[in-house]
């Protein structure tokens, strides 16, 4: 028999309306949702993994899962199953596998046929909390955590590791500060203002598909000369390699022997854009780049300070190095 009175709200009445709430774009509402679960989700982590780092991991992951997917809630009421689910299934990955990660994008709802991510941040302003969020990290711990969470093909830590020029065991390390510090800029965002990122991620979008429609034109050092730094650093790894004469080159010599990109996936953030791109070689020389790239873009004022390519299947290190003296 339930102990609520007439006219008391119940729990389940509370999570309907913040779920609801959420679900418009209230993001103080979302804010509330979690932190009233928040001992629930803690306790399914521990069940699993344990008191530590991993169950404190688990539980970020899982709100940031929250937050791109509070549009797949079809039953507001049991959003406490909902979140707690969530977790059991990041503390379940962990378990299967410590190097694989399943990505934002891909883990399953519980809905049958959920619409992908981008669909679902179209109907709510979620992402302009949670980029709002992201951009009060460093720009180390921004770069990992977006890679990490984002990203389609530079997920696994020795990607990223090579990406960002620095150990293994460093990038696990600023992913447990990024999430750490994110769930507090998360809370201290929550009432504020925020930019448009839809409008900012669909600017992007654009730029990619012009930035390469110019390039096949054979204007690509225009772009670079008018849209990014003076001073742009194309790197590998931690190194510098060069400026905007070696880009401009490498994507020349890249055109001329028949190679062609697409845009695929862009994350777009005020100070760090990600394309990713599927890449067909000429039929004659199919081997002549991998399948995918990765345009990993440090932004200063909106203009591309520094540039990383990444290849997921990387080229061989000889090849790398034909390829750049050209």
């Amino acid at each position: 028999m339930s102990t609520a009175t007439a006219g008391t709200p119940t729990d389940t009445d509370t999570d309907t309306a913040l779920v609801r709430a959420a679900q418009t774009g209230d993001v103080a509402a979302l804010a509330l949702l979690l932190e009233q679960h928040r001992a629930g989700m803690r306790a399914v982590a521990l069940s699993i993994l344990g008191p530590g780092p991993d169950a404190d991991d688990a539980i970020q992951d899982a709100v940031l899962v929250a937050l791109r997917r509070i549009g797949d809630v079809r039953d507001p009421a049991a959003a406490g199953a909902w979140l707690r689910m969530i977790v059991r299934n990041q503390c379940r990955g962990q378990l299967r596998d410590a190097q694989r990660l399943v990505p934002l994008d891909e883990l399953a709802s519980h809905r049958d046929s959920a619409p992908g991510p981008d669909e679902l941040l179209e109907n709510h302003a979620m992402q302009d909390w949670l980029w709002e969020a992201i951009e009060q990290l460093s720009p180390a711990l921004r770069l990992t955590l977006v890679l990490r969470h984002f990203s389609e093909h530079v997920t696994a830590y020795d990607q990223i590791a090579r990406v960002c020029g620095v150990p293994a065991g460093t990038v696990r390390s600023r992913l447990n500060q990024a999430r750490a510090k994110l769930a507090a800029a998360l809370a201290a965002t929550a009432e504020a203002a925020h930019s448009d990122a839809r409008t900012r991620t669909a600017a992007s979008w654009d730029e990619a598909h012009d930035t390469l429609a110019t390039a096949e034109a054979g204007e690509f050092g225009r772009v670079v000369a008018q849209r990014w730094s003076p001073d742009v650093a194309l790197m590998y790894g931690g190194s510098r390699l060069g400026g905007s004469a070696l880009i401009t080159r490498a994507m020349d010599c890249d055109l001329a022997a028949g190679v062609r990109q697409r845009p695929v996936k862009v994350i777009a953030g005020r100070s760090l854009a990600v394309w990713e791109m599927d890449i067909t070689s000429p039929p004659d020389n199919p081997e002549h780049c991998p399948p995918t790239a990765a345009w990993v873009m440090d932004l200063d004022g909106g203009r591309v300070a520094r540039l990383r390519l990444f290849h997921p299947r990387p080229l061989a290190e000889s090849v790398m190095e034909q390829r750049l003296a050209a």
